[in-house]
């Protein structure tokens, strides 16, 4: 399989996902996909994929880190803070704040308890991971 971009007179040259076969000692293609709609970096990608290079980001190989959605999370922050919410929680912008709203945000889109919630925080970012203190009973 390969893209081929065929002229197209007085419009825009045309993108075809192409791919070639024999049919009796002859080498012919066939056209699989019209992929002119798609964007010059759209095309490039798939060029670089059919072709079996890696696919990389600006930092490196791109892999999924988490299944939570940044836009899911994104527009429930957002609706809090216009119903102000955040406001009502406390009027200085705060640590003790910022950590409710997360909490918040975390019930809503992903229902667990604050415990389950806070040891699911430890696990993603061990560098603010708090010092066992042992049990403080009197």
């Amino acid at each position: 399989m390969y893209i081929a971009t065929v002229p197209n007179r007085g419009s825009p040259p045309a993108i075809l996902l192409r791919e070639s076969y024999r049919e009796g000692g002859r080498v012919k293609s066939r056209t699989l996909a019209n992929l002119s709609s798609l964007t010059e970096k759209q095309v490039e990608g798939m060029r670089r994929a059919l072709r079996g290079e890696p696919l990389f980001g600006p930092d490196g190989p791109i892999r999924k880190v988490r299944d939570q959605s940044h836009g899911a999370v994104d527009a429930v922050r957002q609706v809090i803070r216009k119903l102000g919410l955040e406001v009502l929680i406390d009027r200085q912008p705060s640590r003790q704040r910022d950590l409710v709203m997360a909490l918040l945000v975390a019930r809503i889109t992903d229902a667990q308890s604050n415990l389950a919630t806070t040891r699911a925080w430890q696990t993603h970012d061990p560098a603010r991971r708090p010092r066992d203190r042992g049990c403080d009973r009197r």
